[in-house]
């Protein structure tokens, strides 16, 4: 490994350490429950069982998010009401959970949070972004022009509301509002 990629290397380490600092570390194999140990395995500082003599992968955690839209262009977006970013505004959405796709877990977040029904027209895009409490959030964006129901609050929203472009209030995540602008600005 030349000077340069080592240094590259050392930089990415860094910033997932950085991010780690702020995250439960897993301590214990979750097969055989011996202590883990951090060792350099294909190409990466990874967490490693030495009885089980396999790495401990740690993956992406998978979520999907919905940009809805009313008759005159307006997004409907709820005002968070638990952390991270409690009082910011977000497009409805939430984790995948086992045996969900991405689209069920859309759909089901939509009803959740906003009491709506709805209909996905296509994906708009997938991102991952850095988190301080999952490291990585692999997102999975979609639209939908038809739903039913009359929005309210639920779940984890206080407040649900459709805005114009122009109007848009702070938004909690990055990869929300890349998903907003891909809408608009497509």
């Amino acid at each position: 490994m030349n000077g340069r990629n080592r240094s590259l290397q050392t930089r990415e380490l860094k910033g997932i350490s950085t991010i780690r600092m702020n995250l439960r570390k897993k301590k214990f194999c979750h097969y055989c429950r011996n202590v883990l140990i951090e060792k350099f395995f294909e190409g990466r500082l990874r967490l490693f069982c030495q009885r089980c003599n396999e790495p401990i992968y740690e993956n992406p955690i998978p979520a999907s998010c919905l940009v809805v839209t009313d008759s005159t262009d307006r997004v409907l977006l709820v005002r968070r009401s638990v952390e991270p970013k409690k009082g910011f505004w977000c497009l409805p959405g939430g984790f995948m959970e086992l045996g969900e796709t991405p689209e069920t877990a859309a759909l089901r977040e939509l009803k959740e949070e906003t009491g709506l029904d709805g209909q996905i027209e296509m994906l708009l895009g997938v991102y991952s972004n850095p988190s301080q409490l999952y490291h990585t959030v692999l997102m999975v964006g979609y639209l939908i022009n038809t739903y039913s129901g009359i929005p309210i609050a639920g779940d984890d929203a206080d407040e649900v509301a459709f805005f114009h472009y122009d109007e848009l209030p702070e938004i909690a995540f990055e990869s929300h509002m890349k998903f907003i602008k891909m809408y608009y600005l497509a």
